[in-house]
């Protein structure tokens, strides 16, 4: 077994799920366990790096050539919530052949139910047991930037400063929160946190979270009528209200959506949590201002505060950013042609730290991982893939010496 696999295969059997309900950073502990061990594997490589208080590690590779530019590539520790992560039990299909794959007793998968499975025939994969996630997002990116930083301790060739960054709380929205640019001096950064190998993603989301608190009155139900008011009926009202074709099942490409994401609901009290995203900020803007709408319709229809709102911006769409600055585009797509793919990019209908990173002024698009199906227990990611990968990052690096920053 390859370097590579073998560094993906012990990343992804540790659990580093983040929270969204905590209060504490990391979200998790648990997220350190993986932040110590590379800490640990980068001053093996005699890698300067370190790790802060809050699981960020960073690592600096300084430069063997004056005026090159400083390149920063950066991925995210933890993996989503919205499936186990724990015990994650992995398994390589080798040349998979495009058949049904059985993960387990229950689940099973197929290209024609799951068409990225078409994308890796003939290659060797790793899928789940079907019972967690894989934690390929992030821990693809971590392995090849990993792979990345292991060639360039060991081979002297020409380049800029490297820098290395792995976060925590991606998947919560706060994997920049305490991002130290005093140590990161990149000229510019790539995200390794994609899909399929060879996309170069500079469009996403505009993003924002929303909490809606309903307060109900509760009068025992032998005697409510005309005064109880059950904030668990409250919240299913504020739900109908929503345009329905906002809701993400019936929504792609560039639509623009509002996900309910929880719900809590007993008569005295209720709450609903959402996230709200559009590629189009005014759209965007629109939608929130929809739940504003809803919040005082209902507020003057039942004659006090029966519905609290809080709506707070995740980030925005690093496009309004970077269309100043597509040589870093053009510098990403090279590489992958070298490698011989065809470079694509698409509005990705998510987003990274890049895209924080981006707006606080490190610029930062993103790249593909060769990960698939990311956050359920039919997550994937190509080995062929990866080992790609790691070569575009190489490229990446190697025609930072020779080219000039516009």
């Amino acid at each position: 077994m390859d370097n590579l696999t073998k560094r993906f295969l012990n990343y992804v059997k540790i659990d580093t799920q983040s929270d969204p309900n905590s209060t504490t950073h990391p979200s998790t502990s648990k997220q350190k366990d993986l932040s110590r061990l590379l800490l640990q594997e980068l001053k093996e490589m005699n890698i300067e790096a370190f790790m802060d208080d809050y699981g960020y590690v960073y690592g600096h590779i300084p430069k063997t050539v004056e005026n090159a530019m400083s390149i920063g590539f950066i991925a995210h520790v933890d993996t989503s919530f919205d499936a186990p992560g724990a015990n994650v039990n992995p398994r390589i299909i080798r040349n998979y052949d495009g058949s049904k794959i059985v993960l387990n007793k229950d689940l099973s998968m197929e290209p024609k139910d799951f068409p990225s499975l078409n994308k890796v025939i003939g290659e060797d994969i790793i899928v789940t047991d079907g019972n967690t996630l894989l934690g390929a997002d992030n821990k693809a990116g971590v392995a090849e930037i990993m792979e990345l930083a292991k060639y360039f301790s060991k081979n002297k060739e020409e380049h800029g400063d490297i820098y290395i960054a792995f976060t925590p709380d991606e998947e919560i929205g706060q994997g920049a929160d305490f991002f130290n640019y005093d140590f990161f001096k990149a000229d510019f950064a790539y995200t390794v946190d994609g899909g399929e190998v060879g996309g170069i993603d500079y469009e996403n989301f505009n993003a924002a979270s929303a909490k809606v608190t309903f307060i109900g009155k509760s009068i025992h139900p032998g005697a409510a009528k005309l005064q109880m008011v059950n904030a668990s009926h409250l919240l299913m009202e504020f739900h109908s209200m929503l345009p329905e074709f906002f809701n993400p099942a019936y929504t792609d490409e560039r639509d623009g959506f509002n996900h309910l994401s929880s719900i809590i609901g007993e008569v005295e009290k209720a709450s609903s949590g959402y996230i709200i995203r559009n590629h189009d900020i005014d759209k965007f803007n629109k939608q929130k201002q929809e739940f504003e709408n809803i919040k005082n319709y209902m507020n003057e229809k039942y004659g006090y505060n029966a519905v609290n709102l809080e709506i707070k911006d995740s980030y925005f769409n690093m496009y309004e950013k970077l269309k100043d600055h597509l040589y870093i585009i053009e510098l990403a797509k090279d590489a992958i042609k070298k490698v011989g793919l065809t470079p694509f990019s698409e509005a990705i209908r998510g987003g990274t730290d890049g895209a924080r990173l981006t707006f606080e002024g490190l610029l930062c698009p993103n790249l593909g991982t060769g990960g698939f199906h990311f956050h359920g227990r039919f997550e994937f990611c190509s080995i062929n893939q990866m080992h790609k990968s790691v070569e575009i990052l190489k490229e990446i690096v190697f025609s930072s010496k020779n080219k000039a920053q516009n």
